[in-house]
Formats: C-alpha cells, structure tokens, sequence
C-alpha cells in the first residue's frame, strides 16, 4: 500500500505558537543543521501567525566513558563551548563552530557501538581542527592532553610541521571536558608563533 506522505503532512498536528489552533499549512521547508533536521516555516489558518517548525531524526543518545569509568550523555553544547574557547582570536565563526560540532556528532552517531571514550571524542575533535586552525589546534591540545611546559608545546609544532611523522601518544589519555577551566595560550609558557593578542 502507498503511503502519500504529502498528506501526512498536511494532517500531521503542529499547534501554532500563537494561538494554539491545529492547522497550519507550510510556506517553505529547507535542510538544516548539516542536513541532520528540515526547517519549516508554517502560517496558522485561525490567526495568520508565522511559525518555525523543526523535524530531526530521534537518535539514540550516546554515552561518554570518562577515564575515571564514570558515565554521561554526551552532550553537543558542551563541545561547542570548548571549540569556541579554542578557537577565539583565530577568525572562525559561531556558525561554523556549530557545524563543525553538528558533523562530530553525526560521526559518533554513525559508530555502531553508542558507548564511546572521552579520548575518542578530544582526538576526533583535533582531527576537525587540524586544517582549519593551527592555534586553534594547539590551545584544544594544551588542554585536553594537559601540558606542562614548553617541551609540550614545541612536540606538538613539530608534529604539525611534519604530518609524516606521527607523533607517540601516551597509553592513557585525559579526559576532554569543555566545561574545565581553558588557560590562554598567552598564559602558557609556549612559543610565541602560539600566541595571540589579547
């Protein structure tokens, strides 16, 4: 049996924001959020009031494992707060930062298994980084994998000058936590092509 989903949508109950009558018709309809939703701009057929409408896929919530084996749901805000702590000074807007934290999720939501390492996450999210901001690149790094002098710093420069050559990484990672204090690079001891002006 066909189903005709243009009159699904027409009977589909979307109450108007306004004055809460049932019937609305749809004046236009775009992907959004890097195609993860369908923006709709509706008009209520009681009041005339205009209205968005979002359709999204229902994922399934993904869950973090810190290395302490603590759990929690992952969280997109949590990841658009610390890009934009990395990435201040360095040019990028808000609206990339948010799609580039909206392509990290769906990448974690296309994985099979919906428990996933913090570690995981900060090295997925410095994979993101990498070509678009080198500062940007190296301010996430001196958190997330917790610097501790320049010998940090100028490993992570050279590693970045030679892609090649893959730097070692430590057998245990920190946890990536957006929400923990983001030191300046300026009030590292690092070079000073990390630097930028307050």
């Amino acid at each position: 049996m066909a189903i005709c989903w243009q009159c699904l949508l027409k009977s589909a109950i979307m109450r108007c924001s306004s004055c809460q009558h049932t019937n609305s018709r749809v004046l236009e309809s775009r992907s959004a959020e890097s195609g993860q939703s369908i923006r709709r701009r509706r008009e209520c057929l009681s009041c005339q009031h205009r209205f968005t409408t979002y359709e999204r896929i229902e994922f399934v919530p993904i869950t973090v494992i810190k290395r302490d084996g603590k759990r929690e749901s992952f969280d997109r805000s949590k990841l658009v707060r610390g890009l934009i702590r990395a990435c201040e000074k360095t040019g990028l807007s808000s609206g990339h930062l948010e799609t580039l934290a909206e392509e990290i999720e769906a990448q974690l939501q296309g994985r099979s298994l919906r428990e996933i390492a913090s570690s995981e996450i900060g090295e997925l999210v410095l994979l993101h980084l990498r070509p678009l901001s080198e500062v940007a690149y190296v301010r996430f790094a001196s958190v997330y994998r917790q610097f501790r002098g320049i010998r940090d710093f100028v490993d992570t420069l050279n590693h970045l000058q030679n892609p090649l050559e893959e730097a070692q990484e430590p057998e245990t990672k920190p946890d990536f936590d957006p929400d923990s204090p983001q030191p300046d690079a300026c009030d590292r001891e690092s070079p000073a092509s990390c630097a930028t002006p307050s």
